[in-house]
Parts: C-alpha cells; sequence; structure tokens
C-alpha cells in the first residue's frame, strides 16, 4: 500500500507538470479596454465681452462757418479736442468650423464725451464786423458696431489656445446736440464788451464703415466654456458731426457745419464663449 501510493503521488505531479507546460504555451488572455472617442471642435457658440480703451484718438475735426452777410462759407478745424468714454461692450453668435478655423457675428455699443475749442476770424454770431470768434463746445455720442470677424486658433497647449483675426462692418454713430458758447476776440475792431454768445446745434447720424484687427488668447475653463483676453484695434470712418444753428439755416446755410474725423480705438477686452459640442 505504500508503494502503490507513492506511485500516486508520482504520476499526480507529473501531471500537474504537464499542465502547467502546456498552459506556459497558451496566449495571454484578451483585455478588453473601453473605447474613447474624441469629440471634434466644430459647432455653434454665443459670446459676450467687455473692453477698455486704453487709448482712442480722431483725425481733424472740420467746421464750415457760414456768414449770413455774404453768404460765404469758411472752413476751419478745431484747435483742441478731448474724448472721454472708455468702456464697451458686446454680444455674438459664431461657428467653430474645425480646430483652426471659426468666424463670427457680433454686435458691440460704446459711448463718448468731446470737448473741443474752435477759433474762427470771423465775428461770433451777433458780434461786431473785423472781431474774432473763440468757440468753446461740448457734445456726447452713442455708437453700435455690426461686426463679421474670422479667427485663426494657432493651436493648444496646457488649455490655452492663441489667435489671431480680422472683422468687417458697419458702425452707426449718432451725435447728441452740440452745445457751443462763442467769446468774442478783438480784431480789426474791439469787441468792446460784447457778451458770450450760447448756440445749439444739432447732432447727425450716419453709418461709417469699420474694420478691426484682434489677438488674444483663450483658455479652456471647461469643455464648453472658454476665457478669452485680447487686445482689439478698431479704425471708424469720420462722418458728420453737427448741422448748422436754426438761424443759419434760415438764412440760408445748408449741408453739415462739422465733421468728425475717423476715430481709432485700442482696447483690452474680456469675454466668455459657450460652445455647443
Amino acid at each position: 500500500m505504500i508503494r502503490f501510493d507513492a506511485l500516486a503521488l508520482a504520476a499526480a505531479m507529473a501531471g500537474a507538470s504537464a499542465g502547467a507546460a502546456l498552459a506556459g504555451d497558451a496566449p495571454p488572455p484578451e483585455i478588453k479596454m473601453p473605447e474613447v472617442s474624441v469629440q471634434a471642435a466644430k459647432g455653434w457658440y454665443v459670446r459676450g465681452d467687455v473692453g477698455y480703451a486704453v487709448n482712442a484718438s480722431r483725425g481733424d475735426m472740420k467746421v464750415r462757418s457760414y456768414d449770413p452777410a455774404g453768404g460765404d462759407y469758411q472752413s476751419g478745424s478745431f484747435d483742441s479736442n478731448r474724448f472721454g468714454g472708455d468702456f464697451s461692450g458686446g454680444l455674438g453668435i459664431g461657428y467653430q468650423f474645425n480646430d483652426l478655423f471659426r468666424a463670427d457675428v457680433t454686435g458691440d455699443i460704446f459711448s463718448g464725451d468731446f470737448n473741443g475749442r474752435l477759433s474762427s476770424a470771423m465775428s461770433c454770431s451777433g458780434g461786431a464786423g473785423g472781431t474774432g470768434c473763440s468757440t468753446k463746445a461740448r457734445s456726447s455720442f452713442t455708437a453700435g458696431s455690426l461686426m463679421v470677424n474670422g479667427y485663426v486658433d494657432l493651436g493648444t497647449v496646457a488649455g490655452f489656445t492663441p489667435y489671431l483675426g480680422a472683422g468687417l462692418g458697419a458702425t452707426r454713430v449718432s451725435w447728441g446736440s452740440v452745445n457751443a458758447i462763442g467769446s468774442c476776440v478783438d480784431g480789426i475792431s474791439s469787441c468792446g464788451g460784447a457778451a458770450a454768445v450760447s448756440t445749439r446745434y444739432s447732432g447727425e447720424s450716419d453709418w461709417r464703415l469699420t474694420y478691426a484687427l484682434m489677438a488674444g488668447v483663450a483658455y479652456e475653463v471647461t469643455p464648453n466654456i472658454k476665457v478669452d483676453l485680447g487686445y482689439r484695434f478698431s479704425h471708424i470712418a469720420g462722418g458728420d458731426m453737427f448741422g448748422y444753428s436754426a438761424a443759419d439755416s434760415a438764412a440760408g446755410a445748408g449741408g453739415a457745419m462739422g465733421r468728425d474725423g475717423a476715430l481709432s480705438r485700442h482696447e483690452i477686452r474680456v469675454g466668455l464663449r459657450i460652445t455647443t459640442w
């Protein structure tokens, strides 16, 4: 019995060894991983932006004075002008075509104040012949832009995507009434203590061609939300600023009395983009 048990044990061990050898020759079991799909950047988005103009300047502001006595016009420019009002805001809707290109349509609004001084060799309204006139003028304007913009995204690193862009559109600039105070200036004749004259000129509104250049970087806060920090330069063509007073119009003056020069704005802008993909 002891011999039989020893033989049985040896046979069992030999069988186990053979099974292990066969198992070593078999291929390893297949490990299945869940499929992961990467969704392409493509679809609609909405955006909102606020901006601050670090610099805003206008070209020459022209004025055509009218002399009712002779029916003559005299052209001149404001000796000085200053603009205030630096903030802007906008909303837009756009489409991301792929990882590289996107475009949007945006609407922006902003406003500003104007203060200027004008000197003329012509006498103030009601002033004596041979005297001049120094006029201080102030007004304000509101503007609304509609722009079509295109962008090139330059690749994403650690959630940051730098971009370049350009836009083209139109801006409607609406001037309020211009309030002017004219003070007599001695010329070949003396003012003789003439009082200052206050006059109001009606503001004008018109659409102006506008273009813009942009550069910035967007950061992906979540897969559907991006924060945008950028710079924008915009150039708005000049146009009519104000018309003639009621008295000058009644005396025969026509056309626009004042025209503002082109407005250039350098802005720092912060925005939020919400995507749909």
